[in-house]
């Protein structure tokens, strides 16, 4: 006979969702209690910095604290695939009879940038 429990039957018991585990937790307790500290070297290397280069770095870590890492802009340079919802009858049809008719563009399309 299978163990487990029946097929049908909710999940019970366990952690609730998004409830961190004690390790997580203790983890992240203990990198708050350093954030003053942390983010004031952080403030120190940014304003007074022996390189550039740490300055650079220094600072673009207190901007992405601040305000959230910007947004990248990506290329796609591959073929485009639709969704089975999104195409019509005969497009459907043609793919099932193994035409092609109605796939993806092709490769020489335009990148497309998001």
């Amino acid at each position: 006979m299978p163990g487990g429990r029946p097929k049908g039957l909710p999940k019970t018991g366990g952690r609730q969702k998004g409830t961190l585990n004690s390790a997580t937790r203790d983890i992240k307790a203990l990198a708050a209690e350093h954030s003053p500290a942390a983010l004031a070297t952080l403030v120190q290397i940014a304003t007074a910095g022996e390189s550039e280069a740490a300055r650079v770095a220094a600072a673009n870590s207190l901007l992405d604290r601040a305000y959230g890492k910007p947004r990248q802009e990506i290329e796609h340079s591959g073929s485009i695939t639709r969704r089975v919802v999104d195409m019509t009858e005969e497009e459907l049809l043609a793919i099932a009879s193994g035409s092609g008719a109605g796939t993806a563009e092709t490769q020489d399309s335009p990148p497309v940038t998001h």
